[in-house]
């Protein structure tokens, strides 16, 4: 298994400490998906920025059927997200 050293919430600062608290708002817990990204914050904001637009944004498909696709996707790769 890899591992990659990752940023506490209790000593993250700037742009990823806004970051982590965005995600307790979102979700209630800082995901693993998240920390993972923790050494490099712009990257992490740029990912969740991406994701946000994806899941929210204007699209031809519903909320429903976008959660119903990302479901699908992550089944199929056999992660728990």
């Amino acid at each position: 298994m890899a591992y990659i050293k990752t940023v506490a919430p209790e000593t993250a600062e700037g742009t990823l400490l806004d970051e982590y608290r965005t995600a307790l708002r979102r979700a209630g817990k800082i995901w693993n998906i998240v920390r993972i990204m923790s050494p490099n914050p712009e990257v992490l904001s740029a990912s969740m920025n991406l994701y946000s637009h994806i899941m929210h944004g204007p699209s031809p498909l519903s909320r429903g059927q976008r959660e119903m696709l990302a479901v699908t996707v992550s089944k199929a790769n056999e992660c728990h997200y």
